[in-house]
């Protein structure tokens, strides 16, 4: 039996936290008898270094970060608590990246804010969070295509809502150009927290809709799970 750790940020603001819980959750529901656990990389509890300590000797373990980008947690932090717990049947699988189930849950959220893919005055900005790492913010910099694919909009792009450049506000300009009369915002986040309120804000105080984020949609649960798959296969493999 091997046992998934889904391995989520942390925050002060208690939705995030409800989110990973509820994912957590419908992974349960999804796979009936597979061991899923959640742990914190801070703020929160269980501890991520207190879950990997709880496991049974001998128990393989697959981390399933629930983050969108490999940024610093995923690529540094992740990996050093693991070799800190001595963990030798611990693997670490991918994170979410920019799948395209993921995008799809995007523009399911833009649909519920009343969104048409056939509108073409509208100009739809992706907000993400920014890295230090500058391939992280190519990879993440896709997602505004992915999601424009097939729609008649007249514009879709990134912003990055810590840094680096364009800001929203840069990001609102670049599809004004593009022809767009009307913008709404499409948060690239898993949960809501203090940074999507610090944009709805912005947006509610510019007069500019913004979708919900991903949230515990099966969509994400099903992404996660494929992850954990093919970490299962890569170690088999190996």
């Amino acid at each position: 039996m091997s046992t998934l750790i889904l391995t989520a940020h942390g925050s002060r603001d208690p939705r995030s936290a409800a989110n990973a819980h509820a994912v957590a959750e419908r992974l349960r529901s999804m796979r009936p008898g597979l061991d899923v656990r959640l742990g914190f990389l801070e703020l929160n509890a269980p501890n991520f270094a207190d879950v990997l300590a709880g496991l049974p000797d001998g128990r393989r373990a697959v981390v399933s970060p629930l983050l969108l980008a490999s940024a610093y947690h995923a690529r540094l932090d992740i990996p050093k608590q693991i070799a800190g717990a001595g963990a030798l049947d611990v693997r670490q699988a991918d994170v979410l990246g920019e799948d395209v189930r993921l995008v799809s849950v995007l523009h399911e959220r833009l649909a519920e804010s009343g969104v048409s893919p056939d509108d073409d005055e509208l100009g739809v900005v992706a907000v993400a969070i920014g890295s230090s790492h500058a391939a992280v913010n190519a990879r993440t910099a896709q997602v505004p295509s992915m999601l424009a694919a097939g729609t008649r909009w007249a514009g879709a792009t990134i912003a990055f809502a810590t840094r680096p450049e364009p800001s929203v506000a840069q990001a609102i300009r670049q599809v004004r150009r593009r022809g767009a009369r009307r913008v709404v915002m499409a948060p690239w986040f898993l949960a809501p927290g203090r940074i999507t309120d610090r944009v709805s804000t912005y947006a509610r105080e510019n007069g500019i809709p913004m979708a919900a984020p991903l949230g515990d949609h099966p969509l994400v649960a099903e992404t996660l799970l494929d992850r954990y798959e093919q970490a299962l296969a890569e170690e088999s493999a190996a």
